[in-house]
């Protein structure tokens, strides 16, 4: 018996939006936000500069390996400074630019859009809203107790 493939005549056609420098610059900017760790990142930025240790301890699941490769790619594009002072051993802080402080509308905005369609989160807590930039100095959160062996 003979195999039959059924080919389309023509490969479908892709939408071309009305612009393209708009649609080149909006892909841009998420290529920019882009990444399962930037996001975390940032959030954790939002309330204070933070040293890499810190960021470590608050973004559950990340590796040394990938926290510093988006934090090299989001401080390359301009959205976090990283700070190292000449100290032994050396500290090392990072912190967001203005130019990434000016997204905080959008987290909020994200947030918003996640408790109106009832996303829940994996802990089953429910999230809060990232912290006004424009506030002083919040409270530092409580650090999670490190794995040790028996």
């Amino acid at each position: 018996m003979k195999k039959l493939t059924i080919e389309p005549a023509e490969p479908p056609a892709a939408s071309e939006p009305c612009n393209g420098d708009l649609s080149a610059q909006f892909h841009r900017a998420l290529s920019v936000l882009a990444g399962k760790w930037k996001g975390d990142i940032l959030w954790q930025l939002v309330e204070r500069k933070r040293r890499f240790g810190e960021l470590r301890q608050a973004i559950p699941g990340v590796t040394q390996h990938m926290l510093t490769t988006q934090l090299r790619d989001l401080e390359a594009n301009g959205l976090v400074k990283r700070t190292v002072y000449p100290e032994v051993p050396p500290r090392v802080e990072y912190e967001m630019t203005p130019s990434a402080k000016a997204l905080k509308p959008v987290f909020d905005e994200l947030f918003r859009w996640a408790q109106e369609h009832g996303f829940p989160t994996s802990t089953g807590s429910t999230a809060q809203p990232a912290p006004s930039i424009d506030q002083g100095e919040p409270k530092d959160q409580p650090r999670k107790a490190g794995r040790r062996s028996p």
